[in-house]
């Protein structure tokens, strides 16, 4: 049996990612949220001090878990016909349709995810996204390794080909920055959040009030990082787009509250923008 204060440690360290990993798979908060739950329940049931490695191990529970839970939904629902045209943004659009953008490109990728296999999207979004390795794939899928990469590769085509566009997958100093963003916000951590952002960082949110949205600007990792903290700190989930975009959705209760866009070089954060509906926590 677990020690419950090495628990508490690793949910403090890991819940975060167990949750965003998760939702790459079912794009569903609650199913996410529900199957991170379970991966540490059965963590509890082991003893964390012989693990070698808290995260691996979560990362291939998780991983198994969203396998099932993928098969299952797809016993249940008719397959999507993969002929169906995925429309995308048209060229030169204007800026500020960004957001609007950006959540229909995700709403396509969703929709792609759907029609991969379970086996498919599970080794996609492992080695693509989180860069697991595909002997560590292999051990979630059930399946070797040679196998993995054939399924990983099959993805990524129906990704590109479906799409319209190459898939954006971010470096892994890419993923590691926005890790790191949302362990530092879920933990309500300044220092490590102000240590992704650049020092030359400027922030701009867009709350979606009434009688007309209102806009706040701040420059500075201090400013930045205090200000995402007021909103997007402890008692906030956030998780990533699909495929590693450079997305961030805000969730409270289920509930999505805010959309950020990060601008990432060189492993900082440059520029943050957000838009947010404070109503949507109140309700």
């Amino acid at each position: 049996m677990t020690d419950p204060a090495a628990l508490e440690q690793a949910w403090r360290e890991h819940h975060p990612y167990t949750v965003n990993l998760a939702y790459q798979m079912l794009g569903d908060i609650g199913a996410a949220e529900d199957t991170a739950q379970e991966a540490f329940l059965r963590l509890a049931r082991v003893e964390i001090e012989r693990l070698q490695d808290i995260r691996a191990w979560l990362t291939v529970v998780t991983g198994r878990l969203c396998l099932d839970h993928v098969r299952s939904a797809r016993a249940r629902l008719e397959r999507v016909d993969t002929d169906d045209v995925i429309e995308t943004a048209a060229p030169g659009a204007d800026p500020a349709d960004r957001i609007t953008l950006d959540d229909e490109v995700r709403a396509a990728l969703f929709e792609v995810l759907n029609r991969l296999s379970p086996g498919e999207r599970v080794a996609f979004v492992l080695h693509d996204v989180f860069a697991v390795p595909f002997d560590q794939i292999a051990e979630t899928v059930g399946r070797p390794a040679g196998t993995c990469r054939q399924l990983a590769r099959r993805a990524r085509a129906k990704f590109t080909a479906a799409v319209r566009r190459p898939v954006d997958v971010p470096e892994i100093q890419h993923r590691q920055v926005m890790d790191t963003f949302i362990a530092a916000c879920a933990t309500g951590d300044l220092q490590a959040l102000t240590a992704v952002l650049d020092p030359t960082v400027w922030g701009v949110g867009t709350v979606l009030a009434d009688p007309a949205p209102t806009k706040q600007v701040n420059h500075g990792p201090d400013s930045v990082a205090t200000n995402l903290l007021r909103h997007l700190g402890p008692g906030a989930t956030l998780v990533c787009g699909p495929a590693g975009d450079p997305v961030l959705l805000a969730y409270d209760r289920r509930r999505l509250f805010a959309v950020v866009v990060l601008s990432i070089r060189d492993g900082r954060v440059v520029r943050i923008e957000a838009t947010a509906d404070p109503s949507a926590r109140n309700r």
